[in-house]
């Protein structure tokens, strides 16, 4: 049962009435506060204040503050008068419960009220900020159709132009190439009249013919004569695979070299959005090298947004699947670069030696991704497979015992330290600057920082040493000149 409230206090004005209500100790996040036009409560547990008003108030404009120890409730009146008390005098229980009730389920209606119209003006504010930015949305659109319109008639308004002129251009040349025919038509016109008034003797004329004849048949007698025909075999060098006969996979090589050719055929330029791009944007190797720079600048997201491009213009390339996975690796996007993993791998089947260093980067990528999801068996999975392909990669071998430690008790777990696991084979796990290449012999302990380390401790010994052989060489020089100043000191004693 609640504790009553007593030591209460209150004041009053012609228009409005103050109460004081002191909380002992209560917390302000447990106090509650009812408060009608004839009822008032004020709980805090276990304590409880409650005031059958002795006039009705104005719910709608009363106000209560809690702080310093005290809850002030401000009740507006309805009529300005001052009263004599602040509750009723009557003990009748049934009509101060009957007053309770009749407060509380008006309280409760008011809050219902007050909760299904913030609902409403919540929604309406949500509809009106869809409708504002569905309204943006397409005067956007409009704006960057309206562009395109406009430079698709500029476009089409020049090469109009330059038809035109080039029509105009080939209607010139035909024109000056008949007057040159004509021209030449003409002077060979006047020769012959001028040759045919000098040959005016016909047995001149007839030994001229005999002479020309003679000499046409002359040479022809001394033309080589015609080259027999032949055919030319062509033979091309046959392809020598890398495994042994008794281990031949020339089929899946084959089904290898077809894949590669199909993937590097199946460009996809007919999406709408990438009908806009420039010759550079619509070729995927481009687009590759472009990424692997952005990724050597340490600008990931260039790169993504790279590999994501020409991923949209040919998929069945798995360098870019992979190398996205990296991106991912260090933008720490772990589900999507085990996607992209994965993806890689689905495409580097059939499994030959030529996409071995692709399948091994793919795998440990994957098995990266696991780790530091702190999913080790999965990633020590990926770890060992990629084991299987490079078997001699010291890096490789020292993080798959690291992970295999891990799961077997037998070192620090994750949990404890910083953060999870992180293998570091980064020869495996990013592309170098020369593109998504894999250097096994990289050591994998010592990240670039360590190696700065090491670099400033090396020098720091270097120039240790520098100090100390000079000291050795001065005391050398000093022995040798004392030794010399003895020998002329007792050289001239014996003179």
């Amino acid at each position: 049962m609640p504790l009553l409230v007593t030591d209460y206090s209150w004041t009053q004005t012609d228009t409005t009435v103050y109460i004081h209500v002191p909380l002992k100790g209560a917390k302000v996040g447990k106090v509650d506060i009812v408060s009608t036009d004839e009822y008032l409560k004020v709980h805090y547990p276990p304590y409880l204040f409650e005031a059958f008003l002795l006039k009705p108030v104005d719910e709608d404009r009363s106000s209560a503050k809690v702080g310093n120890g005290v809850a002030v409730i401000t009740l507006p009146k309805r009529t300005n008068k001052i009263w004599e008390n602040l509750m009723i005098t009557t003990n009748d229980k049934e009509k101060k419960k009957e007053i309770r009730e009749r407060a509380l389920l008006k309280y409760q209606e008011k809050l219902s009220s007050e909760s299904r119209s913030k609902a409403e003006k919540q929604r309406a504010e949500k509809k009106y900020a869809l409708e504002t930015m569905m309204k943006l949305e397409k005067e956007e659109r409009e704006s960057v159709q309206k562009m395109r319109d406009t430079e698709r008639e500029k476009t089409t308004a020049e090469l109009d132009a330059w038809q035109l002129r080039q029509k105009q251009q080939a209607e010139e040349e035909e024109q000056v190439k008949l007057h040159t025919q004509r021209d030449n038509q003409n002077s060979l016109k006047a020769i012959t009249e001028k040759q045919e008034k000098r040959c005016s003797d016909g047995r001149n004329v007839k030994l001229d013919r005999r002479g020309s004849e003679a000499k046409c048949k002359k040479k022809q007698a001394d033309l080589p004569a015609l080259r027999p025909a032949g055919n030319i075999q062509v033979t091309f060098t046959p392809r020598v695979f890398p495994t042994a006969l008794r281990e031949s996979r020339v089929q899946e090589e084959e089904e290898w070299l077809h894949k590669q050719a199909e993937a590097r055929r199946a460009v996809n330029p007919d999406v709408e959005e990438l009908k806009d791009l420039t010759e550079e944007n619509m070729n995927p190797d481009w687009l590759k090298d472009k990424g692997d720079k952005c990724f050597a600048t340490a600008d990931y997201l260039s790169a993504v947004n790279a590999y994501n491009l020409a991923i949209r213009l040919n998929r069945k390339i798995p360098a870019l699947y992979s190398n996205r996975a990296a991106c991912h690796l260090k933008l720490r996007n772990l589900h999507k670069a085990v996607e992209d993993s994965s993806q890689a791998l689905d495409l580097l089947t059939p499994p030959v030696a030529a996409n071995a260093a692709a399948r091994a980067r793919a795998h440990v990528r994957r098995g990266s991704a696991f780790c530091q999801l702190q999913l080790y068996a999965e990633g020590l999975q990926d770890y060992q497979a990629a084991l299987k392909i490079d078997c001699h990669n010291e890096a490789l071998l020292a993080d798959t015992q690291r992970i295999r430690d891990i799961i077997q008790g037998t070192a620090a777990h994750p949990d404890t330290q910083a953060g999870p696991l992180i293998p570091v084979c980064t020869g495996l796990l990013y592309p170098s600057a020369a593109g998504d290449t894999i250097s096994p012999k990289r050591s994998h302990i010592l990240p670039e920082k360590a190696d700065m380390l090491i670099f400033q401790i090396f020098v720091k010994y270097l120039a240790i040493f520098i100090f100390f052989f000079s000291v050795v060489i001065y005391i050398i020089n000093l022995y040798s000149l004392g030794l010399q100043l003895f020998l002329l000191i007792v050289a001239h004693n014996k003179e």
